[in-house]
């Protein structure tokens, strides 16, 4: 049996962040668990400082933040990279 590949997105409901979370969205797979988490809220903003993030949106993937371009966001060819859009055996 297979095991979820849990994928969070760290947003704080911006433009840019709310295209993020349709592109994984729309790449993800039956083996992505998708959670999209309000930086708003003094807890996911502590979680996102653990995991490192200093800029939303951000993804990480369990529970290592994804690589993609400064200034330019998360891009579909780096999130895939990561796994998302891939089933696990």
């Amino acid at each position: 049996m297979s095991t979820k590949r849990k994928v969070e997105i760290f947003s704080a409901g911006w433009a840019a962040c709310d295209e993020t979370v349709a592109t994984v969205k729309r790449i993800a797979c039956s083996s992505c668990d998708v959670e999209v988490l309000d930086m708003r809220k003094p807890a996911i903003a502590a979680k996102a400082k653990r995991y490192g993030v200093h800029t939303v949106p951000a993804i990480a993937v369990d529970g290592k933040l994804a690589a993609y371009c400064a200034g330019a966001g998360p891009d579909e060819a780096s999130l895939r990279a990561t796994g998302i859009g891939e089933l696990r055996p």
